[in-house]
Formats: structure tokens, C-alpha cells, sequence
């Protein structure tokens, strides 16, 4: 079984994401700031390998579509570019997408609304289908692949920067890439291999180790297939409902969230036996595979390849089951990116992966598509040398990209970049505990990441925490926590209200 609605529950988080990272925009950096040309006549302007397709004003907006190529290559990637006819702010935005989709220009309003002068793209195809990689021959297109790996959003960036400027007569002051999930994955991108296109990168949830973290997120099923157990979703839910329940007050206050799952220690074990209403009880070898979930991807020796999902983390959406009999169920973009990047073949069928089978495709996804889309370099000088900074954040319970990998990657940057100190001058990573996918979750949910974003690129002020709440119906703040630099977590200082995040400060893990 195949879940294929899980690309719209990406798309809508992205779209969230995008749309509530920021309120209200920043002050203009050049005043009353005017267009120097009509809309319509930037259809004239010349760039390399571009067409300007057409530019209309719909709702004071400076709506451009253009589209780029790369000869010989029979490429076309879809630039979108909005433009605010009054209330520029003199800044350039790049958005982002989600699962193999590039990008859409409806990640633009809410930037346009601010001020931004804003830019998204397809990255080279439509829709959110993996499709692409293959041409009409079954062989894998490489430019379609660099294109939505790379090549797009830099294109993006060069094309709507030039426009930008062409409109007002002068450049952006400066330039800012907001994304999550895939778009984390691009803006840690941009940083890697084209470092002067951006002055500061807000990444969320990136999905930066793609070549492998699909792979992982067939581990659950085909563990589940292979030895004959499909486990329901009501005993998954009821395992990570324990394990909340047994490491929730790791932070001193029973919240329903885990603050430091890197701590918990729960072992599905324990709950051998116990009945889960019509579900049945739960068994030795539910508890084992979903052990193995949590510890995530081993070879038949035991060797790591790759990290498992935190406690506190629901496990439906990639290790779930449905129908009647009961079978295990594979997320649609990890069956697009084994079927048409791995086995070339639009009718392959997972259930045919053993273990042996799991490790060949690791293997071969790693050593195929590492350098192409692994974005995982941990060589962010010339990004640095610069003055650029990058903000990254990831939920504790994301459900789809596991946060370890996020932190093996910013420790190697670290590493790389001459340690802490040196590193925290141009890179911060924030956790955010109990929060899902770009948001939603138990968790109070991240805001204002962009605000804090400009106040550090413009004028020098580090955000040592970011702001995070939960909101009832009306709006209003019912629960606020400081989201803290990693390795730190929020701790309560033992007096005043729980729900107020004033009364914690960030400290070392317990």
C-alpha cells in the first residue's frame, strides 16, 4: 500500500510554514522606494538563457512569470516573481518547496504582503511526482535531477534578483531564503554551492541528507513486510503515548511533551502483554520492530547506516498500516524516489525488498545521488567569509524527517567550521520539542524565525533563543517556551508559571 495524500500534508505545512513565520515585515531600507518602469515592460529585459514570459499587475502585485534553460539540454524551469507596486522594502525572498515539488508561486503572498520582493520556482517540472527522473526512454535525466536538486532555485535566485533590480532600479539590499523541509533542504543548499546568493537562510526540517533519509523511511514497512507482522497504527500510537508518558517530566514538569528525547530511555518491552482495546495486545515482536524503528536503519551485522526516529515521534505516517488484511504502507514520495530514481522502473514493487535488498538500495542511493542532492557538506566557508548567516530549526516529533539527522549534521559543521564558538558567529540550530513537520505537533510552535533571521544579518544581534507558543482558537498565547541553541534545552527555574516561557532558561541536556 502506497500513502499518497502525504505530499498535500507536506505542500500544506510548507504553506504554513511560510505563512506564519512572519507577521508583520521589516522597516524599508531605502524610502520611499517607487518602480522605475511599468510592469508590463519588464518582458523586454534580456538575461541569459531566460524568457521573460509575461508580467502583469493583479492586485498591486508585479505578478512575473519567466522561464529558464540550459542548452543542449531540453530543460525548462518556471520562475515565478512577485513584486510589490508600492511598499517595496528593499529586500529579496526565495521560497521553497516540499517533497519533490520545487516550489509554487503560491508560497509567494505572504512575503509579497510584508514587502519582500519574492521568488519561487518548479525547479524544472510540475507537480510533486519524482516522475521526472526518468525520460521518455526510462533512463534517469540528469539535467531534470540537477535542476530540481540545485540547478532551480540557484536559477531562481539570478533570475529574480535581476528582475528585482530591473523594477526598482536598484538591487536588493539584501537577500533572504525561507524554506522548510525541501526547502530547508534548498537553502542549506544555496549556502553549499553557491554561497553569494543569499545574505541570510532560514532552514527548516531540511531535508538535507535526501539520498539516504528516503531509504530509512522504508525501513518500518519493509521490516513489518519481511518478517510477516504488520503492526496497527493503534499499538504505534499507544507505544509513543508511553513513551511520552514515562519521559515526559525529564524537564522537571509534566507537559505532555518530551523536552530532551535524546534522554529517554523507554523500552517498548516493557509494555509486552498489554491490551490495546481491538487492537490485541502487544507482542514481543511488535515491540521489537518498533525498537528497531526508534534505533533506525542497521545492516544485517548490526553496522549503523542510518538514524531512527526519536521517542515521542508518531510513527504512522512512515512505518503505518491499513487495509483488510492488514499491510504495511509506504510513504508515496519514498516510493517515487525508489521506483523512479533507484529501480528505473514506474511499476516496481517494494514488497519485494528483503534485508539484503534494503542495504543494496542504501548503497546505491548513497553512491548515486550523495554528490548531485545529498546537501550535506559540512564546508560552509566561503558561505561564512561572506557575512552570511543561516538559522536552522527542527522539530523534536518531526514524523518525517528525523531530527538526528539534523544534528549529525550541524555537530560535522561545527566540527568543520573550528568549533562552537567559531561556528555560532554565522550558524544557530534550534530544537523544537514536541513539534511536528514545519509545525503542528504537542509542542509549542516556533514564530518569528525570519524576524530574528534579519536582525542578525542586518544589525549583529544573534538570537541566542526563538520565540515559540501555543494559541487557542482566538489567537491568543496560552503556552510559551523558549526554543533553545542546540545542545541546550529549556529548563524550569522552579518558580512562577510553567506556561510562561520567562520562567525557563536554556541550559546543557540532563
Amino acid at each position: 500500500m502506497i500513502v499518497r495524500n502525504i505530499v498535500a500534508v507536506v505542500a500544506g505545512a510548507i504553506l504554513s510554514f511560510t505563512a506564519c513565520a512572519q507577521q508583520s515585515g521589516p522597516a524599508p531600507l531605502f524610502p520611499n522606494a517607487q518602480p522605475v518602469r511599468s510592469c508590463e515592460s519588464l518582458t523586454s529585459i534580456s538575461l541569459p538563457n531566460t524568457t521573460i514570459e509575461s508580467a502583469v499587475v493583479e492586485a498591486g502585485i508585479c505578478q512575473v512569470t519567466a522561464f529558464t534553460t540550459h542548452p543542449p539540454e531540453d530543460d525548462r524551469v518556471t520562475i515565478w516573481i512577485h513584486l510589490p507596486v508600492a511598499g517595496w522594502n528593499g529586500r529579496f525572498q526565495g521560497t521553497g518547496g516540499g517533497g519533490f515539488s520545487g516550489g509554487s508561486p503560491g508560497s509567494l503572498p505572504g512575503p509579497v504582503a510584508r514587502g519582500f520582493a519574492a521568488a519561487s520556482t518548479d525547479t524544472g517540472h510540475e507537480g510533486g511526482s519524482g516522475s521526472f527522473a526518468l525520460d521518455a526512454g526510462g533512463r534517469l535525466n540528469w539535467q531534470l535531477i540537477r535542476d530540481n536538486a540545485h540547478v532551480g532555485i540557484h536559477e531562481m535566485t539570478v533570475t529574480g534578483k535581476a528582475v528585482t533590480e530591473a523594477f526598482y532600479g536598484r538591487a536588493p539590499g539584501y537577500s533572504y531564503f525561507n524554506g522548510c523541509s525541501t526547502g530547508g533542504r534548498q537553502g542549506q543548499m544555496e549556502a553549499q554551492r553557491y554561497p553569494a546568493d543569499y545574505d541570510g537562510i532560514m532552514s527548516g526540517a531540511p531535508a538535507i541528507n535526501w539520498h539516504k533519509l528516503h531509504v530509512q523511511q522504508l525501513w518500518g514497512p519493509m521490516l513489518m513486510h519481511t518478517e510477516n507482522n504488520p503492526i496497527p497504527n493503534c499499538k504505534l500510537a499507544a507505544v509513543v503515548e508511553a513513551s511520552v508518558a514515562a519521559c515526559d517530566t525529564i524537564d522537571g514538569i509534566r507537559d505532555g511533551v518530551i523536552e530532551n528525547p535524546a534522554a529517554c530511555d523507554f523500552d517498548p518491552h516493557s509494555l509486552v502483554g498489554r491490551e490495546v482495546g481491538q487492537c490485541g495486545a502487544i507482542t514481543g515482536s511488535d515491540a521489537s520492530i518498533i525498537a528497531r524503528i526508534i534505533e533506525g536503519p542497521r545492516d544485517r551485522d548490526g553496522k549503523f547506516l542510518w538514524y531512527g526516529m526519536p521517542w515521542g515521534t508518531d510513527l504512522t505516517p512512515l512505518s503505518g498500516t491499513a487495509g483488510e488484511p492488514l499491510e504495511p504502507r509506504v510513504m508515496g514520495i519514498t516510493y517515487d524516489w525508489l521506483r523512479y530514481f533507484l529501480a528505473q522502473d514506474p511499476d516496481f514493487d517494494w514488497k519485494t525488498i528483503d534485508r539484503d535488498g534494503f542495504e543494496r538500495l542504501w548503497e546505491q542511493s548513497v553512491e548515486q545521488y550523495g554528490e548531485v542532492i545529498g546537501t550535506d557538506s559540512a564546508d560552509l566557508g566561503a558561505f561564512r567569509d561572506r557575512g552570511g548567516k543561516i538559522a536552522l530549526w527542527h522539530g523534536w516529533s518531526d514524523p518525517l524527517i528525523s531530527i538526528h539527522g539534523t544534528i549529525d549534521y550541524f555537530e560535522r559543521v561545527v566540527e568543520e567550521m573550528g568549533g562552537q564558538s567559531h561556528a555560532a558567529d554565522f550558524i544557530r540550530f534550534f530544537t523544537a520539542p514536541g513539534v511536528g513537520h514545519c509545525g503542528r505537533g504537542a509542542g509549542p510552535q516556533p514564530y518569528g524565525q525570519l524576524k530574528a533571521l534579519i536582525e542578525w544579518v542586518e544589525n549583529g544581534n544573534a538570537p541566542e533563543t526563538l520565540p515559540a507558543a501555543i494559541r487557542n482558537s482566538s489567537g491568543d498565547i496560552t503556552r510559551s517556551r523558549p526554543l533553545c541553541p542546540y545542545p541546550l534545552t529549556a529548563v524550569y527555574e522552579g518558580s512562577g508559571s510553567t506556561d510562561q516561557a520567562d520562567n525557563f532558561s536554556c541550559r546543557a541536556q540532563p
